[in-house]
């Protein structure tokens, strides 16, 4: 009967081992094209732990799978109007400061902009950026750096604009002279008509998932998205990288805050918190701005640590404007969005 027992216990705690390195794990779902794997690596080594990475393509497919009932992910990087809807609807856990000595390294004029919640309740901004435009200067030589560029029927099936309502709504709208958070119908109408009629005819089509590697294989030769995903693409062609231009207009348009935000009921809670910790040292956080040509927007000790090229500069997104919480005016926009631009596609 003794000799039962011990070897109950012994079974039983070889059980909680198992179960304790099978759970050894953050879950993190993140933007495609948004975490980079030295990063990981370092963090997985220095915690003896293995991070899952889940991708999406934009805030409507994260928060569609979230509500959805997906479940199981501990990290998701929301940008701010997102974060405060999801920070209404009560989907995030609380941040414990103390854990995260690192915030001390987050640029003050970041936090000003974020006063959905700029004493870091419920997000740690990840980084502070804006959606361009990337154009191959070897099959289009002579452009204006703007908007407008979309509607050059010259380039019809050879442009894309972001599978993003809000992206190439505000894009628009800002072309107009309006605000990206506009709740005048009037106003979003008419940036509903300028990208139904001069700017969609001219697009292959929206897309927020494939339009790096289109760029890349030269499919395309202007797209509407992120420097970051273009360049990962053609790194190795040399002529393409210098036939490549990106541009954020001088006329300004959407910009973002995406930041790392624990879920409700994440599994690894404290993990979580080292994740983020781990991010905003200055050494780590200009590693992740090097591997994607990023300029060191939120963390400001990365800044001297930062070594590669740019591929824009902080002061070129001043002129964008953050999108928020539109609250009741978003139905505006998903009219306009799916049952206008979208509709039939």
């Amino acid at each position: 009967m003794k000799k039962n027992a011990i070897l109950l216990s012994v079974l039983a705690a070889l059980l909680v081992s198992a179960v304790s390195c099978s759970d050894n794990k953050l879950n993190v779902y993140n933007w495609s094209y948004y975490t980079p794997p030295s990063v990981i690596e370092k963090f997985e080594k220095e915690y003896n732990v293995r991070v899952v990475i889940d991708e999406y393509a934009s805030n409507e497919e994260m928060y569609t799978k979230l509500k959805s009932g997906s479940t199981g992910y501990d990290i998701v990087f929301p940008s701010q109007d997102y974060v405060s809807i999801m920070i209404r609807q009560d989907m995030f856990e609380k941040i414990d400061k103390t854990l995260i000595p690192n915030l001390r390294n987050i640029d003050p004029v970041v936090l000003q902009k974020t006063t959905y919640d700029s004493d870091m309740e419920y997000s740690v901004p990840y980084y502070w950026g804006a959606a361009g435009i990337l154009v191959n200067t070897g099959k289009v030589p002579n452009f204006e750096r703007s908007w407008s560029i979309f509607g050059r029927g010259d380039l019809r099936g050879r442009m894309t604009m972001l599978d993003d309502l809000r992206e190439v709504m505000g894009d628009a709208l800002v072309h107009l002279g309006f605000s990206v958070n506009t709740h005048n119908p009037a106003e979003i109408n008419a940036a509903k008509d300028l990208i139904n009629n001069q700017w969609k005819p001219n697009l292959t089509k929206f897309d927020a998932e494939s339009f790096g590697k289109g760029y890349a294989n030269g499919e395309f030769w202007v797209v509407q998205g992120y420097a970051e995903v273009v360049y990962e693409e053609i790194i190795g062609d040399d002529q393409l990288m210098r036939d490549t231009v990106y541009f954020i207009p001088p006329e300004g348009g959407p910009g973002y805050i995406d930041s790392m935000c624990i879920l409700r009921g994440a599994k690894h809670k404290e993990l979580a918190h080292k994740f983020i910790d781990f991010i905003h040292r200055p050494e780590i956080y200009a590693e992740f701005c090097d591997f994607f040509g990023f300029p060191a927007t939120a963390n400001i000790p990365a800044r001297q640590y930062i070594e590669g090229p740019t591929w824009y500069q902080a002061e070129d997104i001043v002129n964008t404007e953050l999108k928020f919480d539109l609250g009741e005016a978003l139905e505006l926009y998903n009219d306009a969005w799916f049952n206008s631009i979208r509709a039939g596609d």
